[in-house]
């Protein structure tokens, strides 16, 4: 078996952040396979290589943790996808945000209430993942930077012809930070021979179902080499 290829959450473009007048955040954007197709051809894209200016309206914002909103936005028609990388739902674009003390970006998303609007100003290229380059990747992660590595998953997982096995190593502060874990549990469910999540915690609460721990060179290669063939 060739050996897995490691990538870590500093991925270019949309697949590392999207910058937003001036705020870097993290894509959560989730896939679905009903996608609707104009029939004259593929959907239109509100975001493409150039760069975008759009005023989009909040239709829902929902608390992950004490620190970070899911946020929901319409894009300008039910026809439109976002035409961000690996991303293919219809209608809407979801953002994952981090509050950080003192922020004046963050601190203003998470104000945002259903019905406002916010202009997107930003170029928006792509990240071009070859499907079936490598047989197994080892995806790593910390904290917020989560968001990209589940771009890539989704995305992953749900191309029927890519066969990509997957393992993601996911280190953060508290068990509160442990974002998406009931997709990653469902992804586990659906493609058990594809994709596995290892989390470690460094400061669980007590009884935590989290290992305590950093992500570390001698984690890495203990996970890496239990993950082969799984």
């Amino acid at each position: 078996m060739a050996a897995s290829t490691i990538l870590t959450g500093k991925l270019p473009s949309v697949l590392g952040s999207v910058a937003l007048a001036g705020l870097g955040m993290g894509i959560y954007s989730r896939y679905v396979m009903n996608v609707a197709h104009a029939d004259s051809g593929a959907p239109l894209k509100a975001f493409g290589s150039g760069p975008a200016f759009l005023s989009l309206q909040l239709q829902s914002s929902e608390v992950v943790n004490h620190n970070t909103k899911k946020l929901r936005f319409a894009l300008p028609t039910d026809g439109h996808v976002s035409g961000l990388a690996l991303t293919y739902e219809t209608g809407i674009l979801e953002l994952m945000v981090k509050k950080y003390p003192n922020g004046k970006q963050s601190t203003h998303l998470h104000s945002l209430q259903p019905g406002d609007y916010l202009r997107f100003v930003t170029p928006i290229p792509g990240y071009k993942w070859t499907p079936n380059k490598h047989s197994d990747v080892t995806l790593i992660a910390g904290g917020a930077g989560i968001t990209p590595m589940y771009q890539l998953i989704q995305g992953i997982l749900h191309n029927p012809e890519d066969k990509t096995r997957i393992t993601l190593v996911f280190g953060v502060n508290t068990d509160a930070d442990v974002l998406l874990k009931s997709e990653f549990e469902d992804f586990e469910r659906r493609f058990p021979s594809r994709f596995k999540a290892i989390y470690t915690v460094s400061n669980p609460v007590p009884g935590s179902p989290y290992p305590k721990g950093y992500v570390t060179k001698d984690l890495l290669s203990k996970e890496i080499e239990s993950s082969k063939g799984y």
